[in-house]
């Protein structure tokens, strides 16, 4: 430092006061130069355009500014003349990165294809994660898995080089837990297609999970659209300890909340309370916040992201951060549309489930309520890991319960799986001896993917329809989701709980009070978990998977083989015809919940994810059907007969595909964008078909869609011949009887403007009729999106 006064000092004998300036401006531009990840040394951190933009808008509104808002605002593409009204103004905004899991991947890059950029205008990944399926262990899984996807991965891989986008292998680990370990930051904005990524709330970020669509608008460089999102306040006290582990935090809020209580709210964590849970400990809250229908959830920055950051090699962001953490905080006296408070010292731990992740019970009532309502309390199977819960903490702690356990004689009752969350997570706990303990215990270690959390689990143990028990560290336990049998009950825990109950065996064990049996018939109690929130050593990074697209990517080549059953170009939808929409046949009537796992479910069909025709042959098949209270099964209005719901479906198709549908994902709307008006490997039954003509349309209840980034539940309705969704959330049906021999006619399309109702004329068949009310969202924007037939058709449109 007196080198660099001496410096000035000579300096401004020759330069004057403008010598001090240049150096003092050479300084901050060495700090603003400081690379957002270690694989993109191009890429700066840009705290000082987030500060700006904050300083525009904070003079605007005039009052103090939430974190979330800062972080959200501070994103504006233009801060001046951006409207700002929470719950209602649609933000335009400009995400710093972008980030696909494989099987989302899939069609985004489709897309990207067809819009004919050369390559992507902002830094993105792809992380390859949910082909991957858990049956035998990590190695002979992983090995499958690249011969079973080899030609998903090749395209994925090669797509990748060619338009500039990092591309992670099979067997890096799950893409949360890589984002967190290497590409999330305080302050930065990133969209990710996954449910799951509010995962990098816990460094700091704003990190919502989209559809492939949005991902390509981000990536062609057009500004997003975001409804401006309210903001939850959750006011933390007290601290963590003993038994009670971060993922408490969020069972509990879930079960204040509700699936739907989060919809389009961005949930903000913040109060004395927060210093008390480490940096993945704040992820997991953030994860799971998806199952409340946030947009997204978020903790201020503070010592336990510092550490973080300096134990995954970005020390020079932490020092950023620390000079702007004025950014990455929020404003003293500033207002949240709603506010919770927990005191972490009285938080007990809690366990939710089953079929829902907002049934929340505590650990120490489960066995009982249990046993009231007739739930198998004998456990088959504990699983910990997953993008929630696979941290070094979280296997630290499961560790030390295992390690009691076998010093008493005793293994997991239970099958035990573990997943670890990433190659480096895998290789540290290997290296520490984490791995070892647990394997002991009775548990077999999965490869670094998704695995049984999105399905992709090849399950043995229990027939399909049996009913039984499973615990899990996971995020979301809908009916079916983790093994495709209706009959599991699933709950949802921490890593330390599930562990505990796997030892036991049973649902009816409070490890706070209860005691088990050793090996030589004495009691014992477990001790409450400990783990270190990082490891002592530096992380152990295994395996490097990583693969750098090249500076210049046009000579790669990108190869879809046209008789593939996985992947499948695009075609784009035909714009409108400027009609109103006349006599739709219901398809079907959806009874109770309809969650994305419901629309298009995961497991065996995420193989079809880049072939639009194929998995759209899982339509629906999960939904139960009003009329007659089956799922799959409903009526064909022109044959009389009962079938599939894609069946029915394909049967109605008509060859002309106009009107985009929509449908709801935590509070916003993944759009359908393109597809294809052919059906490879049906043509002859589809022009058999669509000389019937029948164009149709899905009611549905309330928070329909609600679950995963799904955007094939909005795509496939389209490509099968479907004009829109409507349901109780956006459409004001609620005690209207609509019936599936219905003809509905959408009217008022000519006029579509933003904020004006459209309406539905309802032909019963007895020949009497009835209109009600369609509320919609759409804005100018999304109005031209539809006109054109879509989102991408609208971009080529305004590239002419």
């Amino acid at each position: 430092f007196s080198t660099y006064c001496n410096l000035i000092k000579r300096d401004g004998l020759v330069l004057g006061d403008g010598a001090r300036r240049l150096h003092v401006s050479a300084a901050l531009s060495a700090k603003a130069s400081v690379a957002m990840s270690r694989f993109e040394a191009g890429s700066a951190v840009n705290y000082e355009k987030l500060l700006n933009n904050i300083s525009i808008v904070r003079k605007r509104l005039n009052r103090p500014l939430t974190l979330s808002e800062k972080i959200v605002y501070g994103h504006l593409d233009d801060p001046v003349g951006q409207e700002i009204a929470r719950g209602r103004t649609y933000l335009r905004l400009r995400p710093d990165r972008v980030a696909m899991q494989d099987a989302t991947a899939q069609m985004a890059m489709l897309q990207f294809i067809s819009s004919g950029l050369p390559r992507v205008a902002v830094p993105s990944t792809i992380h390859c994660d949910h082909l991957i399926e858990a049956q035998i262990g990590g190695a002979q899984d992983l090995q499958r898995a690249k011969e079973v996807n080899q030609e998903v991965y090749n395209f994925l891989a090669t797509a990748a080089a060619k338009y500039g986008v990092g591309f992670w292998k099979p067997g890096s680990g799950i893409i949360h837990q890589i984002i967190l370990e290497n590409y999330a930051y305080p302050g930065v904005m990133l969209i990710g297609t996954d449910s799951h990524t509010p995962n990098g709330g816990g460094l700091g970020a704003i990190c919502i999970g989209v559809g492939g669509a949005d991902a390509v608008d981000v990536m062609a460089g057009i500004p997003w659209e975001l409804k401006c999102p309210n903001v939850i306040g959750v006011k933390l006290t007290g601290s963590l300890s003993g038994w009670t582990s971060p993922k408490d935090v969020i069972l509990k809020v879930a079960g204040i909340l509700t699936v739907k209580g989060g919809t389009g709210a961005i949930v903000e964590y913040h109060g004395p309370g927060v210093d008390s849970i480490s940096c993945t400990g704040m992820a997991t809250i953030c994860n799971m916040g998806a199952e409340i229908g946030a947009t997204t959830s978020v903790f201020p920055y503070n010592h336990r992201m510092k550490t973080y950051l300096e134990k995954t090699g970005r020390k020079e962001i932490a020092e950023l951060a620390d000079e702007y953490k004025e950014c990455l905080v929020p404003d003293s006296g500033c207002h949240y549309d709603q506010l919770i408070e927990l005191n972490l010292s009285e938080l007990k731990p809690h366990i939710n489930g089953p079929f829902t992740p907002d049934l929340a019970h505590p650990v120490s009532e489960v066995g009982a309520t249990a046993q009231k309502n007739g739930w198998p309390l004998d456990i088959k199977v504990g699983l910990i890991g997953s993008c929630t819960n696979s941290s070094y903490e979280d296997m630290g702690r499961a560790a030390s319960l295992a390690k009691q356990a076998l010093d008493r004689g005793l293994k997991c009752k239970a099958q035990f799986t573990v997943t670890p969350g990433s190659e480096q997570i895998r290789a540290t706990i290997e290296r520490d001896g984490y791995a070892k303990i647990l394997r002991d215990v009775g548990g077999v270690v999965l490869a670094n993917a998704c695995g049984p959390c999105i399905g992709q689990w090849d399950r043995r143990d229990v027939k399909k329809g049996e009913k039984n028990t499973i615990v899990t560290s996971f995020n979301r336990n809908f009916t079916a989701r983790n093994d495709a049998n209706p009959a599991t009950h699933a709950f949802v825990t921490s890593p330390e709980i599930v562990t505990a109950l796997a030892i036991a065996g049973t649902l009816n064990f409070n490890p706070e009070t209860d005691y088990l049996t050793d090996s030589k018939g004495e009691k014992f109690k477990l001790v409450a978990p400990t783990g270190d929130e990082l490891p002592s050593r530096d992380f152990d990074p295994g395996e490097d998977t990583y693969q750098h697209p090249p500076t210049e990517g046009g000579s790669v080549r990108v190869d879809v083989n046209p008789q593939s059953n996985r992947l499948q170009l695009l075609e784009p939808f035909l714009k409108w015809d400027g009609k109103d929409l006349e006599d739709l046949q219901v398809l079907i009537k959806v009874k109770g919940k309809c969650t994305t796992d419901h629309i298009s479910a995961a497991g065996p069909w995420l193989k079809f994810r880049g072939h639009l025709d194929n998995i759209s042959n899982n339509l629906l098949i999960g939904a139960v059907n009003i009329d007659n209270d089956a799922v799959n099964k409903i009526k064909n209005q022109l044959t009389g007969e009962y079938g599939g719901v894609p069946d029915v479906a394909r049967f109605y198709k008509v060859c002309t595909l106009r009107l985009c549908c929509r449908v709801w994902i935590r509070g916003h709307v993944t759009r359908c964008i393109t597809g294809s008006n052919k059906d490879q490997g049906n043509i002859n039954t589809v022009q058999a078909y669509s000389a019937n003509g029948v164009q149709w349309v899905v009611v549905g209840d309330e928070n329909y869609g609600e679950g995963s980034s799904r955007e094939h539940a909005a795509l496939e309705p389209r490509h099968l011949g479907g004009r829109a969704i409507i349901v109780k959330s956006f459409a004001r049906i609620h005690g209207m009887c609509i019936r599936p021999d219905d003809k509905i006619s959408i009217v008022g399309l000519k006029s579509f403007t933003p904020g004006k109702p459209l309406a539905a004329v309802l032909k019963h068949s007895d020949g009497s009729s009835e209109s009600i009310v369609l509320n919609h969202t759409f804005n100018e924007t999304q109005i031209e999106w539809f006109q054109a037939g879509s989102a991408l058709n609208r971009m080529k449109q305004l590239q002419k």
